[in-house]
């Protein structure tokens, strides 16, 4: 598209299209299934493909036959895939993307292998995993293909299918980082059966989050089978991880703004507290533990702005606490040299990340989200202290206003 403008300049634009597969399976490196192989060849069927395969060393510890499996795998397919090495294994968890050194890992075995713009890189891994890998193929190359493999019910359910990556720096969660689709998205539901429970329960909580957002409906079905969620019995995980992602591809492909141009992010309720909250505590607290608390104030606070039912708000905290979620975490009462609760200043980080507007979302009924562009200083300590009151009524006296008092 051309575009005249006085006299002399033209704006030129273009768009491009994107999009990628996301497919639920079971056993995907098992010899039999060739989801992977049937990917990979159905937009160039006549080339052989190269692979690079980097897995989570928490996925490598709990399935020591899974290398083995891969050579397998691409062994029985020798004219259609080409395993590049052995599978470089990468620490899990958040400290894998604190700084840049995993990154740089990752991109001197793409420069050793000779890993190009047609080549892959299958990452098998938890979210951090994920976007860690996922930014140093983005920034090699200027895009190497990626295919994700994602590992736990969090990034099943959200940051998996996204179309961002990132590693921390300077202290702040996701400070660099890129908008990269995948090539494609394969959830292996067996993956979720190696999960210890507490890592299980973490990643529910973005689940209930895009309920909250999205579909009431959804929501009640959380409700109804929450003593299944908490034990994970796997029929119900299965659906849970699957319609969360449904969810969260709906809003990304749907919104008009999948690369987050703008200033509002709708998704990420109860994330300016999470993302401060885990870097507070040095990630001692994972991330779907963050949001849960992180919702948890912003529920409250909605309640004390007189948005939402107080009754609404206990249906949602009771859900949180019956899957097995916390709502609080002692680093919420640190307080900064002028008394102020240190937390509040992810306020600031996060309208710095939007680019300088803060939006926030809240809710006025489940289903039924809105977004404000200011937060009243003194209704967030109010809502920290009511969420500390709620959480610890035994041993905790906070001082809180009379809008708190019913809590």
């Amino acid at each position: 598209m051309r575009k005249a403008i006085s006299g002399s300049g033209s704006v030129y634009g273009f768009s491009v299209p994107f999009e990628f597969d996301v497919h639920f399976t079971r056993g995907v490196w098992c010899v039999d299934n060739d989801l992977l192989a049937r990917l990979l060849a159905a937009r160039e069927p006549d080339r052989r493909h190269r692979l690079l395969v980097v897995i989570d060393e928490h996925v490598a510890d709990a399935h020591p036959s899974l290398p083995a499996r891969i050579a397998a795998y691409c062994a029985a397919r020798p004219s259609t895939l080409e395993l590049l090495s052995q599978p470089l294994i990468v620490p899990g968890g958040e400290a894998v993307k604190n700084g840049w050194t995993r990154c740089l890992g990752v991109l001197e075995r793409i420069n050793e292998l000779g890993v190009d713009r047609q080549s892959f890189i299958v990452v098998i891994g938890g979210g951090a995993v994920l976007d860690m890998v996922s930014f140093a193929a983005a920034i090699a190359h200027r895009g190497v293909r990626v295919v994700r493999m994602p590992t736990t019910v969090l990034s099943q359910a959200d940051s998996g299918i996204a179309v961002k990556n990132s590693v921390n720096l300077f202290g702040k969660k996701n400070f660099i980082g890129t908008f990269a689709p995948p090539f494609a998205v394969i959830n292996d539901l067996d993956f979720l059966r190696s999960l210890d429970r507490r890592e299980r329960i973490a990643g529910v909580s973005e689940a209930v989050k895009v309920a909250l957002l999205r579909d009431p409906v959804f929501f009640a079905f959380l409700e109804s089978y929450v003593a299944e969620i908490a034990v994970g019995d796997p029929d119900v995980m299965a659906h849970v991880v699957q319609r969360s992602a449904e969810l969260h591809l709906a809003h990304i492909c749907g919104n008009g703004d999948p690369f987050e141009l703008g200033s509002a992010r709708p998704l990420d309720f109860g994330h300016w507290a999470a993302h401060k909250l885990e870097s507070m505590t040095a990630h001692r607290v994972r991330h779907g533990e963050a949001v849960a608390v992180g919702m948890a104030l912003d529920l409250a606070y909605s309640v004390l702005k007189g948005f939402l039912p107080q009754t609404t708000c206990e249906r949602i905290l009771g859900l949180l606490e019956a899957v097995g979620l916390p709502l609080f975490d002692d680093a919420l009462m640190e307080r900064t040299s002028n008394g102020d609760y240190s937390i509040v200043s992810g306020l600031r980080e996060f309208r710095e990340h939007l680019g300088g507007d803060l939006h926030i979302t809240l809710l006025r009924d489940i289903g039924a989200s809105f977004e404000v562009t200011e937060m009243d200083d003194a209704l967030v300590a109010e809502a920290i202290a009511a969420v500390a009151r709620r959480a610890l009524p035994h041993r905790l006296s906070v001082p809180i206003g009379t809008a708190a008092g019913a809590w």
